[in-house]
């Protein structure tokens, strides 16, 4: 911790002088007191250092001072002067000392060993004239007295253990003459010496050991001492860790330079001289089919590459993106199949009914090979989860022969998935359509849009927006990618989307869109996928034999029956796959089974059935109407309830999670049936003395959607007159004020529902008619159609004159 400036101390070993055999030495004059300056030194009271003399001048004073018992006064100087200083030139506290001892060393310079006494503050020079020079310097001073800690302090013991630890810690991390100076420090009784001889051999600057110095109480000394350690501690520590990760980085750097030039001179020796990276590249672009914008880029981007640092990371960024533009597939087309039939063939077998649905798609490939060139349309399959409207898209591509990869945009909500991301950070990419191209290795392929109804949108922008230039035949064969940075032609592109539903899109794609509806199937047609499709592929998947575990079409038809409940085939498959595995497991156990499946078999394996066919709720109670609604899982059977009670007070209550629309057809149905009360012998007393219930069962499913009208108001006129609703029928439709009734949508989606729940009677909206004529006759057999304009049509229709019990 010593500093070895001229003037300052010296860490030498003291411990051969004996002290108390030195003379005492004279009382100090304090009017004329002789003052030894020194450069960087700053002796505390009760030390004793050594102080190197470079000075002539300096050697004399000490001399003269051993020779005679003068004390004379050790302070420090402002500033370093080679010559003696003036007293002005001096900081203005200081220590008067007795020169213990001038030692030669031996190179020839010389040390005085001193030991500190009163401290002093100089008031002026000293107005008496030195007799002779061997001081120079006299000054006048005033002593000043210091207070020690008391007795009893507690306080003060506790910070001077801290200051030790602290400085032997520093003196560890310093490592030069650190034994010694932990020696010196453990031959101290008094802890207030100690503290002083830290503060003279600390490393602090001049004027901070004068601040010290400057402190009459050595508790306050000691306090300040340790708040300076402290601080010179966390400096070493933030020192160490600059150091250190400076040092790691160069280490780093430098094995990484060593360990490339070695690999450089082992590719030498192995392949002899080998193409630089830019004449790799150069030589792939040479091959490769850009269009004219994409070949200038890349001669650009490529001689930017040249001028990079290979240890940079900026050339990997560069390599990278040079790749990927050598990896796209420009100018390059798949052949695609010329034989209808047999595309006609791979469609049939890959899905099972779907007429329609297959009737347009093998308009759109008739068209494609008509005219290869053309701008395709973009299709979106609409419909319930499990119906295979995935699947249909990898089937086009197969009855094309082309490539076809599938982009999933479902919980998408950043804008640069869709656009890329700019080169402008490490990890930045192209895109997903971009990147499907590239999968796809050819520029017309067949991509499938997956659940393009769940994109979502934040703050890093609408991606549904962004796919307008990609679905938009005017505009996608010039499709700029923010990655790749040129347009690329995405007009050859077959594009396929999916969606549940079409509410969540906006307008401007949904206008970019072919709609193709996919309701759901049959029970003959889930029949007919089971045996198949799903059988035949869950058997190679589980390696079991078809003697193994036979199906007949009985048994497939009450799994559908009375464990499924859905549009598509999904729970289906789900259902046939737990008793596959059953199966297996009973065979690798060596567990006997009937190999035939039937009825209790699969009760047996799949426990009591869930649902019963015909799940109808019966015709027993008034006020409970069967409606019909659209989901986005496909079409459900809605129970409307009514229930009317005596009282005064709020005349309607809705109950069952409803939405406002619902909400708002409740309204208006009550309102006609209070207008029109009087059609079915109400009088206006029963309305005003009643309040009336409407409830929607399974209220913890949120319900709404202008279907509901109808169904609501039959449900309040049963309750009000307590008449039967027909067994067996369903209904939707929305009514005015005025009692007309207004067309909905999902019919089709409605009926299948309905035929699931053993409806045989179904009321619509005249209106509704025409979606019934575009119906396959399959869907609609067995059920009868009652078409009206009115809700009073709608009433005569559903109530019978029988009351219920």
């Amino acid at each position: 911790m010593s500093n070895t400036d001229s003037e300052s101390s010296r860490i030498i070993s003291i411990g051969h002088i004996d002290l108390g055999q030195l003379k005492k030495q004279s009382k100090p004059n304090t009017d004329a007191l002789p003052l030894l300056p020194t450069q960087n030194l700053v002796l505390f009271p009760g030390v004793t250092i050594p102080i190197s003399l470079v000075r002539e001048t300096s050697l004399k004073i000490a001399r003269a001072a051993e020779d005679s018992g003068t004390v004379i006064g050790v302070v420090c100087q402002r500033t370093q002067i080679e010559s003696m200083p003036e007293v002005d030139d001096l900081y203005p506290i200081g220590v008067m000392a007795e020169v213990i001892k001038v030692i030669e060393l031996p190179d020839g310079s010389h040390t005085a060993i001193v030991r500190g006494l009163d401290k002093f503050k100089i008031e002026g020079v000293s107005e008496f004239i030195a007799e002779s020079s061997l001081y120079p310097l006299l000054a006048k001073v005033m002593v000043l007295k210091e207070t020690k800690p008391r007795k009893n302090d507690r306080q003060f013991p506790a910070m001077a253990s801290l200051v030790k630890e602290l400085t032997v810690k520093l003196l560890k991390q310093v490592g030069e003459g650190a034994t010694e100076m932990i020696n010196n420090l453990d031959n101290f009784g008094d802890q207030v010496t100690l503290i002083n001889f830290i503060c003279t051999q600390s490393p602090f600057p001049p004027e901070i050991k004068i601040g010290l110095l400057a402190k009459n109480s050595v508790v306050a000394r000691t306090q300040t001492l340790l708040e300076q350690l402290t601080e010179q501690e966390q400096m070493l520590e933030v020192t160490e860790k600059i150091q250190s990760h400076a040092r790691a980085n160069f280490e780093q750097q430098h094995r990484t330079m060593f360990l490339h030039n070695q690999m450089e001179a082992i590719k030498q020796e192995l392949y002899g001289d080998e193409t630089s990276d830019q004449d790799e590249l150069k030589a792939r672009g040479e091959k490769t089919a850009f269009t004219d914008a994409a070949a200038k880029l890349f001669n650009k981007e490529l001689g930017k590459l040249g001028r990079l640092n290979p240890q940079s990371p900026e050339y990997a960024v560069q390599f990278q993106y040079l790749e990927t533009l050598l990896d796209l597939p420009w100018q390059t087309y798949s052949d695609m199949n010329p034989d209808f039939d047999k595309a006609r063939k791979k469609l049939d077998d890959s899905h099972y009914g779907l007429k329609k649905v297959k009737e347009r798609i093998l308009e759109q490939i008739a068209v494609l090979m008509n005219n290869p060139g053309g701008k395709s349309p973009i299709l979106c399959l609409v419909g319930p989860p499990g119906v295979g409207k995935t699947s249909i898209g990898q089937a086009i591509a197969d009855a094309l022969s082309l490539k076809y990869e599938r982009v999933s945009l479902g919980g998408l909500h950043d804008e640069a998935e869709i656009r890329g991301h700019r080169r402008t950070y490490i990890g930045s990419m192209p895109g997903r359509i971009i990147d499907a191209i590239k999968r796809a290795g050819t520029s017309n392929p067949v991509i499938l849009l997956d659940e393009v109804d769940k994109i979502g949108s934040d703050f890093k922008g609408d991606p549904s927006a962004a796919l307008l230039e990609v679905l938009d035949p005017e505009q996608n064969w010039r499709f700029h990618d923010n990655y790749i940075d040129v347009d690329y032609d995405l007009s050859k592109v077959l594009f396929i989307a999916t969606a549940n539903t079409l509410s969540t899109l906006s307008q401007p794609l949904l206008d970019r869109l072919e709609i193709i509806e996919l309701s759901g199937y049959l029970l003959e047609e889930k029949v007919e996928i089971a045996c198949n499709h799903i059988i035949p592929r869950l058997r190679k998947n589980y390696n079991l034999k078809s003697g193994d575990l036979i199906f007949t079409r009985d048994v497939i038809a009450k799994i559908v029956e009375n464990y499924t409940s859905e549009s598509g085939v999904r729970q289906l498959e789900k259902a046939l796959s737990a008793i596959i595995r059953k199966t297996v497991m009973a065979k690798v156990q060596g567990t006997p089974y009937p190999k035939r499946l039937n009825k209790e078999r699969v009760e047996e394996l799949l426990g009591i059935p869930r649902y019963t066919k015909g799940h109808y709720e019966g015709n027993d109670f008034a006020g409970v109407v069967t409606g019909l609604a659209w989901t986005a899982v496909g079409g459900e059977i809605l129970y409307i309830e009514t229930s009317i009670s005596q009282g005064k007070g709020e005349k309607l209550t809705l109950t069952g999670n409803l939405g406002n629309v619902m909400k708002e057809s409740a309204t208006i149905a009550y309102q006609w049936v209070k207008s029109h009360g009087g059609q079915y012998g109400l009088a206006a007393d029963d309305f005003e003395n009643a309040q009336m219930h409407i409830h929607v069962p399974e209220g913890a499913i949120p319900k709404d959607g202008p279907s509901a009208g109808i169904t609501m108001a039959t449900s309040i006129v049963s309750a009000f007159t307590g008449r039967k609703v027909k067994g067996r029928l369903a209904m939707t439709g929305e009514i005015t004020l005025r009692g007309k009734v207004l067309p909905v949508g999902g019919i089709k989606e409605k009926i299948l529902a309905a035929k699931r729940a053993g409806i045989t009677d179904i009321i619509l909206s005249s209106e509704n008619k025409k979606d019934i004529s575009d119906i396959d006759q399959k869907y609609i057999s067995g059920l009868v159609f009652h078409y009206v304009d009115t809700i009073a049509e709608v009433i005569g229709l559903a109530l019978l004159d029988e009351k219920a019990s």
